[in-house]
């Protein structure tokens, strides 16, 4: 994900790169945390995915994984439980997303399964040796020049290796239209503000990467939709998830928004009342991704 700058990559999720008066580290930890959190809440999600890999990749099963932006390791370690004699390489830009995903794969008991990589891909591709399956979940997108990484991943790859790419095609939304405080549609407004911002801030959002992929050497395998909608019971974190995001959201919406706007995003965001996120019984929570599997003849 982002020190969060432009150019910069991990899983994104939610946000948008760079935060003024944040400090990278600030920045870093609160990605941090929402990345946790969607591992939580979008935990049928990866599920669906590693085991649509798992067919995919036929056998014998891969042995070598590389997770390319692999923030806190919410990719990594759902493909090594699904992959059990697998081991996996997580690379990423940020020391303290690296040093969260150790102390997860301690807790989790596959630390020697794991071996961290920390480099900013828009600099240089770090030496590793080849691996059978390559996995980037809302990397790319963060890249200076992601075809560069494309063709460096290609040449990662034994053949018949498997490229896997996952990319956000819907921002999160958790909210009903009438939230029974200030005037209906905030979280539409928000998101519409927020897209502005991404779009001049992230130029390869929204791309569609196939023929990305095909001009870097793989053959498509399959582009699928995850359409996630969830809503009550909702997982144990979807409150905290909502709350962590909104938060993100509101550290760049200031004199973008109206003050009438804002006020009901703060009580939202920080009430302990039935008007907070972490109280309301009306979240949902809403997303889609678009998943490409593609091969290295």
């Amino acid at each position: 994900m982002e020190t969060h700058q432009h150019g910069h990559h991990h899983q994104d999720h939610p946000g948008h790169p760079g935060h003024p008066g944040h400090s990278a580290a600030e920045t870093d930890a609160a990605m941090a945390e929402i990345l946790d959190l969607d591992a939580e809440v979008m935990h049928s999600y990866l599920a669906e995915v590693t085991a649509w890999i798992r067919r995919l990749a036929a056998d014998p099963p891969p042995r070598r994984i590389l997770d390319l932006g692999s923030g806190t390791g919410t990719g990594a370690f759902a493909l090594l439980e699904r992959f059990d004699q697998a081991e996996v390489i997580a690379l990423d830009v940020s020391a303290e997303m690296l040093h969260r995903l150790s102390g997860k794969a301690n807790v989790l008991g596959v630390a020697d399964r794991v071996r961290t990589v920390q480099a900013d891909l828009d600099k240089a591709w770090p030496a590793i040796d080849a691996v059978d399956l390559v996995w980037a979940s809302s990397s790319l997108h963060h890249l200076a020049d992601p075809d560069r990484v494309l063709a460096a991943a290609f040449a990662t790859l034994r053949p018949g290796g498997l490229l896997v790419v996952a990319e956000m095609a819907s921002f999160p939304r958790f909210l009903p239209d009438d939230l029974g405080l200030g005037r209906p549609g905030l979280e539409a407004r928000c998101l519409a503000v927020l897209d502005e911002q991404r779009a001049a801030a992230l130029p390869h959002l929204g791309s569609d990467w196939g023929p990305r992929l095909s001009r870097a050497g793989f053959t498509i395998e399959a582009e699928r939709p995850f359409v996630i909608d969830l809503s009550a019971p909702l997982p144990a974190a979807s409150g905290r998830y909502a709350q962590a995001t909104l938060r993100r959201i509101r550290s760049g919406l200031d004199g973008r928004m109206s003050p009438d706007d804002l006020a009901a995003l703060d009580t939202l965001i920080d009430s302990d009342g039935p008007d907070g996120v972490l109280q309301r019984n009306d979240l949902t929570v809403r997303t889609a991704r678009t998943v490409w599997a593609a091969r290295r003849p």
